[in-house]
């Protein structure tokens, strides 16, 4: 061995480095020359990285001196005084100068380790590393190297015996020296990946191929509960004849490194895992399901009580009949502010989830929809509003304070061993949702300052999915109820027909849509059935649906036909359309809407139809045949400028007519053919209530939740036979008048009517009247006992009568004035041959 430059004096103690931060990047060891002397300066071990430095290749070098290699003549004392301050196991660091192969001189950082035994000889491990002048660092640095270097190293024999270890390998692994030197990595560390390890070093054994940057996870005898993680390289050792005679160990504690990215994976595959639904209380779940045993050993997600149960946000709750105690607008961006009636109020919150190691979560006091009221200190509201995640690495002293407050939580800390916590406010959105709560009990690692921020982040994206499903509940919710507040309550089909209907909003994801259905009553017995579907879901499409009902009730009150009424209806989508703001701010744009309008008139058994851009209904025959009538399709509402058709149909007594929307027959993967032909089927069920069928129907249809709302509503039809119905011919003649009203008179006997007699003659008397004076052609009068008893006069004329109010002066106009006063409601509409006026009057009640 030979040195050059300053060295410390033999037995003196090594200098500990004071700037390591200082270094260079590019100071690393792993890429040293190396080679293993004997104690009289033989070279017995060559690696390939003193070849690339110097240029020689083992057989040239091992079994020689190494003072051949110095480019400055040998000190026989300096290097009998570094031989002996090695054998003390200190160690040397210096700069000597070499020779390279082809001649050239570098000057080199030299290590020279402890002495070690090989092979029952004396060794020296000798690193060299050219020296350059951006990598000069302090020579207290240099000199501490080997044995102090924050890179642990260690040297093992064939037999992959440790047969000398530096300091930093001792302090890493926590194992004394003493332990290590003489014995292989797996007597010593058996759960560290060993046998894996001592797999790796046999293959460089057996193919002298380094081995770099393998990584694995252990702990150290130092601190057992804390996983760690190491990176280690391998590197042969080599004899004069270029055979392995050992291995050159070098690892790194990278387990800061290894940490962060952990942190950041289980932040990641957080985005992934929760928030799959838009259910406050699953998405909750999702938070604690994920978090164990990933994070923790057991979770509490708590939300205040307007999020568990979605209701007007920012308010909690006080007693019933007292004020809130907290209420708030927008704490977090400073706007709003924070009123309480009390100073150390406490926010009432509900177990929303809940998860564990322990099989049924034995640790919690309060189960899933409890109340629970405990918070960290400050306990108050003002910690979820403004306060940052609190971590309490022992629960000792939390324990203590809550014995007296808290007993039964105090007893389930100290039962199960929970013994680390975090907690975190969730707030989304300048909103304060809840509390979710970390602890640990099985895995002994107390909670530490680096995982609060993983605690956060994962609290901060469940709490962005809390609040989405918080917003579109709440939204759902007032959508669904405004849908359902919009649509029918009752189905009037009157004698005319038996009515079933079945509303089914659409799947939480997709939200409410805008389909609805609808039964009135129209004059002369007749009943119409409607249905349509407003594109879009939401609030805004339930909106839109219910301006469109209503306009259908208007127009159904004008005895409109269908093919006129859906001309109006299409006017009128086009100017709501119209009226929207540029850009849409308001959101209530009909985008699309679909509807077919029938009329069914019992007297002839005839239904009349027209349809927007909506599927054809279904109709069953009494026999039980199944058929889509062929009606003009017509264009969807909104279009404008495209004529509607009307289809006549016979429905005789007892015929099944189905009118649906679209989700019924389609979904995402169905097609409206294939599911037209099911409906045909699942309609043919004889023997079913119309309530059971529709069930049924849905039920075979759509085994699973929808894309899109389903309407469906079945008509049985009757008949109005001649026993209900009569109608005479009415000559032109005022004096025919008198014999009209004896024979209505007599009819109504015959009706048990006699209540009515009087009022009714004089309805006839002057609808008649009038029909003789104003009017040409022929007259008629029908008579209609149903539910109600109408009475309705026709002519050729298209011109309306008018109610007028007459003066006290006057003799006449008081007809219409009258008639109005003594019926239910009276009108009239046009046919193509004239027009119609009819009454409708309340049957007399009978019986107690």
């Amino acid at each position: 061995m030979a040195s050059a430059g300053p060295q410390p004096a033999p037995g003196a103690e090594p200098p500990q480095p004071s700037f390591l931060g200082n270094l260079h990047p590019a100071f690393d060891t792993a890429n040293d020359a190396t080679a293993v002397l004997s104690g009289s300066g033989t070279v017995i071990g060559w690696t390939q990285s003193a070849q690339d430095l110097l240029g020689y290749r083992a057989a040239e070098v091992v079994g020689r001196s190494a003072a051949f290699l110095l480019a400055t003549a040998e000190d026989p004392v300096r290097v009998a005084g570094i031989a002996e301050r090695c054998r003390a196991g200190a160690g040397w660091t210096g700069i000597g100068e070499v020779r390279r192969r082809d001649g050239r001189r570098t000057e080199v950082d030299l290590r020279v380790s402890a002495s070690f035994q090989l092979d029952g000889r004396e060794a020296f491990l000798v690193s060299a590393r050219e020296r350059r002048a951006e990598r000069a660092v302090g020579q207290s640095v240099l000199d501490a190297f080997l044995t102090s270097s924050p890179i642990g190293m260690a040297v093992m024999d064939p037999q992959l015996r440790c047969v000398w270890v530096n300091d930093t390998l001792e302090r890493i692994g926590g194992i004394p020296r003493e332990q290590r030197l003489g014995r292989r990595m797996s007597e010593l560390l058996p759960g560290l990946e060993a046998d894996a390890i001592e797999t790796l070093m046999r293959r460089v054994l057996d193919t002298g191929v380094p081995v770099m940057d393998y990584e694995y996870r252990g702990w150290s005898w130092a601190d057992p509960h804390r996983q760690r993680a190491y990176s280690t390289s391998f590197f042969p050792l080599t004899d004069g004849e270029g055979a392995v005679t050992g291995i050159c160990y070098m690892v790194t504690d990278v387990t800061d490194r290894w940490k962060a990215q952990q942190r950041l994976a289980l932040v990641n595959d957080a985005g992934a895992s929760i928030g799959s639904t838009l259910d406050v209380m699953r998405t909750a779940q999702e938070l604690a399901d994920f978090a164990v045993p990933r994070f923790a050993d057991l979770v509490f997600v708590d939300l205040l009580e307007p999020v568990a149960r979605p209701g007007e946000p920012g308010l909690w709750p006080g007693d019933p009949g007292h004020a809130p105690p907290v209420v708030f607008a927008t704490p977090l961006s400073g706007r709003g502010a924070v009123r309480t009636n009390a100073a150390s109020s406490r926010p009432r919150m509900r177990r929303a989830a809940m998860n564990s190691v322990r099989e049924g979560v034995p640790e919690a006091v309060c189960r899933i929809g409890d109340p629970v009221d405990f918070l960290p200190p400050p306990y108050d509201a003002r910690f979820l509003v403004e306060g940052e995640p609190v971590l309490i690495p022992v629960l000792e002293s939390l324990s203590r304070l809550l014995t007296v407050e808290q007993p039964a939580r105090a007893e389930r800390i100290r039962e199960f061993g929970l013994h680390s916590l975090i907690v975190v406010p969730m707030r989304a959105r300048d909103t304060v949702l809840g509390l979710t709560t970390f602890m640990r009990s099985v895995n002994k690692v107390p909670f530490e300052p680096d995982d609060v921020l993983p605690a956060r982040e994962l609290v901060a994206r469940a709490a962005v999915s809390v609040d989405n499903a918080r917003r579109y509940t709440r939204e759902h919710a007032a959508a669904l109820t405004l849908q359902r507040s919009l649509l029918p309550h009752t189905l009037p089909g009157g004698m005319a027909l038996d009515v079933a209907s079945l509303y089914l909003p659409a799947d939480a994801k997709d939200g409410v849509g805008g389909d609805w259905f609808d039964v009135i009553p129209l004059s002369g017995a007749r009943v119409a059935l409607v249905v349509g579907d407003v594109v879009g879901h939401g609030i805004s499409a339930a909106a839109t649906m219910g301006r469109l009902r209503t306009a259908v009730h208007t127009l159904a009150d004008m005895d409109l036909p269908p093919d006129e009424l859906l001309a109006h209806l299409d006017d009128l989508v086009l100017r709501l359309s119209e009226e929207e703001p540029e850009g849409g701010a308001s959101g209530m744009t009909v985008l699309g809407a679909t509807c077919l309008y029938a009329i069914y008139d019992p007297v002839t058994q005839r239904c009349t139809m027209a349809r927007a851009g909506h599927p054809p209904p279904a109709v069953v025959s009494p026999d039980g045949r199944v058929s889509f009538p062929e009606l003009p399709p017509g264009p969807p509402l909104g279009l404008g400028g495209m004529p509607f058709e009307t289809a006549e149909i016979d429905l005789p007594e007892g015929s099944l007519i189905a009118l649906y929307t679209n989700g019924l027959i389609e979904g995402r993967d169905r097609d409206p053919e294939l599911g037209m032909s099911r409906l045909g089927g699942a309609l043919s069920q004889r023997g079913l209530p119309l309530d059971a069928l529709c069930d049924s129907v849905v039920e075979q249809l759509l085994p699973a939740p929808q894309p899109d709302d389903v309407a469906l509503l079945l008509a049985r039809t009757h008949e109005l036979s001649a026993e209900h119905v009569v109608s005479w011919e009415v000559p032109s003649d005022p004096a025919a008048v008198a014999g009209v009203r004896s024979r209505t008179a007599r009819l109504l006997r015959s009706w048990g009517l006699e209540e009515l007699e009087t009022t009714t003659e004089l309805i006839v008397s002057e609808l008649v009247t009038n029909a003789v004076r104003y009017a040409t052609g022929p007259i008629r009068l029908r008579l209609l006992r149903q539910s109600v008893l109408i009475c309705e006069v026709s002519d050729t004329s298209s011109t309306s009568p008018r109610l007028r109010h007459a003066r006290t002066t006057d003799e006449g106009g008081r007809g219409l004035f009258l008639v109005a006063q003594l019926t239910r409601r009276w009108g009239t509409r046009y046919t193509p041959e004239g027009k119609v006026i009819w009454t409708e009057q309340d049957l007399p009640r009978t019986g107690g």
